[in-house]
């Protein structure tokens, strides 16, 4: 695709990060391979565990379906899914040289990590949207309803944030498609296994409960598992201040945000030095 046309003097931070938008928004409907793929293991995930595990696992649920157990832990998958395809994007621009001719414009370098994060955004919204529809179908409940559902769409983007940054980081770092794909892989599913996703933390061995303290998977699973059923659902911070589902949430939001913060500092630190040294 074209590089978009862009003042020589540069525009203004909103103008960049809208052209930057735009741009990643059409590429991504003009590859809807990518879409489907990262929506692919998401939804094996969840028919398969509810249809091998439902049964048993429900009996000590106390009398939550796992289907609504579960479906939390997958549209958190999904946003951890998608986010790592943001990478393997970047690293096409650096391939195909769209990345250079980005660097040398004069377009602001956090503009452009921001633009593409909002249109990776958009196409996280939709696949969880699809996820979480399709659970519903298959016998969750979501006891807050709507506005509930809408939480938990919020909660899967500022999860993504930081796994988009990291994926983006990898990209920058090893200019390499395969690099990029193993790192973010090598990830997803150890942080998947080792936190409240598919089964009850007291359920799992000690260590296990010891690494999802600091697991970053295992407060976006609470947070959106806490909205699913309106309760507090908090599996390693005790906190009891706030009352209800908000015990839960606002931890667990905290976490997220912080982390996306920090995660997005280092993307924009490390794609400012890329263009230091590429235009050197």
């Amino acid at each position: 695709m074209s590089a978009p046309s862009v003042d020589r003097h540069g525009g203004s931070f909103a103008s960049d990060m809208w052209v930057t938008f735009v741009r990643w928004t059409i590429k991504s409907v003009r590859n809807p391979f990518v879409l489907v793929v990262s929506l692919v293991q998401p939804i094996i995930f969840l028919v398969l565990f509810t249809q091998v595990f439902g049964g048993v696992a429900t009996s000590a649920l106390e009398g939550i379906s796992y289907e609504t157990y579960l479906v939390p832990a997958i549209v958190i998958q999904v946003a951890l899914v998608a986010a790592a395809t943001s990478g393997i994007g970047l690293v096409n621009d650096i391939e195909n040289g769209m990345f250079e001719k980005t660097l040398v414009s004069p377009m602001n370098r956090s503009a452009v990590f921001l633009g593409k994060t909002l249109a990776e955004v958009v196409r996280i919204m939709a696949q969880v949207v699809i996820v979480l529809g399709l659970g519903v179908l298959l016998g969750a409940e979501v006891a807050t309803g709507i506005v509930g559902a809408v939480g938990i769409v919020g909660i899967c983007v500022l999860f993504s944030v930081w796994f988009t940054a990291f994926s983006n980081v990898l990209a920058v770092v090893t200019r390499d498609e395969e690099s990029t794909i193993i790192g973010a892989n090598l990830l997803q599913l150890p942080l998947l296994f080792v936190s409240s996703a598919f089964l009850p933390l007291p359920a799992l061995p000690g260590w296990i409960q010891t690494v999802a303290t600091f697991n970053p998977i295992t407060y976006g699973v609470d947070a959106a598992r806490a909205v699913m059923l309106g309760e507090d659902t908090m599996t390693v911070v005790e906190v009891t201040r706030f009352g209800g589902m908000w015990n839960t949430l606002v931890p667990a939001l905290v976490v997220l945000l912080v982390l996306a913060v920090c995660f997005g500092s280092v993307a924009v630190y490390a794609i400012g030095r890329a263009a230091s040294a590429d235009v050197r």
